[in-house]
């Protein structure tokens, strides 16, 4: 396994391949993951199948993993305990120890049947005990067929079976009494009812012989349909919040599935479910339709976050070079102290058209897209793009800046936008911090304190960060005074993230990034050159 990819899926039968071989052919990195225990493979042959009717189900698993593999997709034997959100994306980790990385979850890992606690079911489970006339109907057609339980789910597996053979047999079992309009539709065609509990099977070489009630009576069958518990495989989803939610069908819990949309989304961003998972009436067809259109999803999902990102970094010149005026007007320390002139800011945020582009920070985006929204407070927030931002993807924002003309016009776009009431606007001044309320996520972009000041800002914006929270300070790094995209002549203006992290306490704060990021960019004269940002971003203890 590589570290990360971009979908992990969980759980390698239908639903998982189809979704995986879709999301391949899209040229997604994708992973499956599959303990390798399917459902269906006690059965002989798998039905419905077009063009395949009869196939083993294990050989058509194998063929559809070869399948994910002609596209480049990777599977993986293995147990999937739990996953997690990580910063960018989600953390997988497999029983033995290993974890990878993904930007979307996809679970299909389908079910668990719970089968009736009659003693020799299970050593029959999908030979000679059955509960899917589509799936078994056909194989055992013409014979003496017999239905457990009483249940209205059951009675309606028994109308289905009738089809099938002229012999069947409702065994009414532990069940309330069917009402009587039930029985007289179970006479009308000339289906035989047994009251009593069953209490065993029995067998004649390996196959259903008869059924065994609690008075001793055998009853002949050659077949058995049972209605289990359909339990989905969703324990490794519980760190997400996300649990299997009773089923009913007919006034009768059926089971419990992952609720999810109609393309498999669920609750959570970023985690869809397909198959038997979140469908407990799926079979092969339909569960591999559904991986087909939760990958298409994905993939969907995935070319729109791309796209995002790539219009944020084909804006990030244009935004640097409009933070850069804060430092162009001069050169020396008496400019530099201009830089923080309120009146210039002022007189720049009130003119005709917008200061800045309006877009995201692309490190923004990269960084914050992973995590679950809370509150955030953004510092220098200008005419509050980041903010904006950050309100539309569910965060609560208090967004300040110590020039109240950006932080006016930040607030009529945020009201066109209709994200109004997710976004407080407040004239301050970090350098004069007042207040005491701590958020869930702390940031600052290119806001390149004066440098006998940026120790002690520093510190003001970790204090504002809540436990488990976030710290992001982006800058533009000393190593681009060397390149040809302007910068102000100012040296100690500059800094790097390491410099940035000595001002903290390292035992508050894990470290998430604290890097030189590079990245390609253009020059005002159109030439390629190479730029690095100062990236920190911490994570409170």
């Amino acid at each position: 396994m590589r570290d990360k990819y971009d979908v992990v899926v969980i759980g390698g039968g239908p639903a998982g391949l189809s979704a995986a071989t879709v999301l391949g052919r899209s040229r997604r990195s994708v992973l499956v993951v599959d303990a390798g225990e399917p459902r269906n493979a006690p059965a002989a042959h798998a039905h419905n199948v077009l063009s395949r009717d009869g196939a083993a189900p294990l050989d058509l698993l194998a063929a559809g993993r070869d399948e994910v593999r002609t596209y480049g997709g990777e599977t993986e034997a293995g147990t999937v305990a739990d996953v997690r959100r990580d910063d960018d994306g989600f953390v997988v980790a497999l029983a033995d120890g290993r974890t990878v990385g993904a930007r979307r979850i996809l679970s299909a890992a389908g079910l668990r049947d719970v089968l009736p606690d009659v003693p020799g079911l299970a050593e029959l489970w999908g030979t000679d005990v059955l509960h899917c006339p589509y799936c078994h109907g056909w194989e055992v057609r013409d014979q003496p067929i017999g239905i457990l339980g009483g249940g209205p789910l059951s009675l309606h597996t028994a109308h289905l079976f009738r089809q099938l053979t002229d012999d069947v047999t409702v065994f009414v079992h532990t069940d309330d009494e069917p009402p009587a309009d039930a029985l007289a539709r179970l006479a009308a065609r000339g289906m035989r009812i047994v009251r009593g509990e069953v209490v065993g099977v029995e067998t004649n070489g390996g196959r259903l012989h008869g059924v065994r009630l609690s008075s001793g009576e055998v009853v002949a069958v050659r077949a058995l349909a049972v209605r289990p518990q359909f339990l989905a495989r969703a324990e490794h989803l519980a760190g997400l919040g996300l649990h299997a939610q009773p089923v009913e069908v007919q006034g009768q819990v059926m089971g419990a599935a992952v609720p999810s949309d109609a393309m498999g989304a669920t609750s959570v961003r970023g985690v869809w479910v397909a198959g038997n998972v979140t469908d407990l009436g799926g079979q092969v067809m339909t569960s591999a339709a559904a991986g087909l259109m939760a990958g298409a999803a994905i993939n969907a999902d995935l070319v729109a976050r791309d796209t995002d990102q790539a219009v944020a970094a084909a804006g990030e010149h244009e935004h640097e070079q409009e933070h850069d005026e804060r430092a162009q007007h001069g050169h020396g320390a008496a400019d530099l102290d201009g830089m923080f002139d309120v009146a210039f800011w002022e007189e720049r945020y009130s003119g005709k058209e917008p200061a800045w582009s309006g877009r995201a920070n692309a490190t923004l985006v990269a960084e914050v897209s992973g995590l679950a929204p809370g509150t955030a407070l953004e510092i220098a927030a200008g005419e509050g793009g980041d903010a904006m931002w950050l309100a539309e993807q569910g965060w609560q924002v208090t967004a300040t800046d110590f020039a109240a003309a950006g932080l006016a016009r930040g607030a009529a776009e945020a009201a066109e936008r209709g994200i109004a009431d997710r976004i407080t606007w407040r004239q301050a001044d970090i350098t004069a911090w007042t207040g005491d309320a701590t958020y869930d996520l702390v940031t600052a972009h290119y806001l390149h304190p004066a440098p006998e000041q940026r120790a002690a800002v520093t510190r003001t914006m970790a204090s504002l960060v809540a436990p488990g929270g976030h710290l992001l300070i982006v800058g533009h790094h000393v190593l681009d005074l060397a390149t040809t995209m302007p910068r102000p002549n100012i040296p100690e203006l500059f800094t790097d993230a390491d410099e940035l992290l000595t001002h903290l306490d390292p035992a508050q704060w894990d470290v998430l990034a604290c890097d030189a990021r590079p990245r390609d960019a253009v020059d005002p004269e159109g030439r390629p050159v190479r730029l690095h940002e100062a990236v920190l971003h911490l994570r409170r203890r």
